[in-house]
């Protein structure tokens, strides 16, 4: 289970202290699939970096009792003088993982070849982006955060990337965080809405569309 109480986030900024998420209230267990609309700079990111552990909440309290991926394709704790390969390694020994065991698996995933012994600074955002898709699958988690719709690769690799998460990993618990309201009708139990700073959670997907549509207009 993963519990947010009363969860507020706040940045300083040029015109002073800004308040970006305001007492978020959430609940997520084990096989859940929740959804979070919202519109771009809604603070659906922060929120995800919270839960991920990234960022601290400036109140309130974050419960996890389940393991917590990264927010998936995100390549940006990559330390770039490292290979692809010394990044899957150190990886695996932050979260107890078999790095042994995770490198067949991520050659073939990600499809990198001889780049995976190269910097990962060399590298373009695509192929960081399966490189740190690929370590996701390889290092096993309860739950997995999106941040917005999973697109690494071409069509063909989008396919592969899908059946991953979607169908093998279909017990595990899913956060997916978009203004994408098809995605995550398609992929979701339950949804909530954040709007200027408050999250509204509804059990039915559809109903958090509707309130999603005239938020937004």
């Amino acid at each position: 289970m993963i519990d947010l109480k009363e969860v507020s986030k706040d940045y300083l900024t040029r015109q002073g202290r800004r308040r970006v998420l305001d007492g978020i209230n959430l609940r997520v267990n084990a096989g859940e699939k929740i959804g979070i609309l919202g519109r771009n700079g809604a603070g659906k990111s922060t929120m995800i970096r919270m839960i991920s552990g990234a960022e601290l909440p400036t109140s309130g309290k974050i419960r996890r009792n389940m393991s917590v991926s990264w927010p998936l394709a995100f390549g940006g704790a990559f330390q770039g003088s490292l290979t692809g390969m010394d990044n899957l390694r150190f990886i695996c020994r932050v979260y107890g993982a078999d790095a042994k065991a995770a490198e067949p698996f991520v050659q073939e995933f990600s499809e990198l070849g001889y780049y995976l012994r190269e910097p990962v600074k060399s590298y373009s955002a695509g192929m960081r982006a399966r490189l740190a898709f690929a370590i996701s699958m390889a290092v096993e988690f309860d739950c997995f955060l999106i941040d917005e719709i999973v697109a690494v690769g071409d069509s063909r690799f989008h396919a592969k990337c899908h059946h991953e998460l979607f169908e093998r990993r279909q017990d595990r618990s899913l956060i997916i965080v978009s203004h994408d309201a098809g995605y995550i009708r398609e992929h979701c139990d339950r949804a909530a809405v954040l709007v200027q700073g408050k999250l509204h959670t509804f059990d039915q997907v559809q109903d958090a569309y509707t309130f999603y549509q005239e938020s937004v207009c």
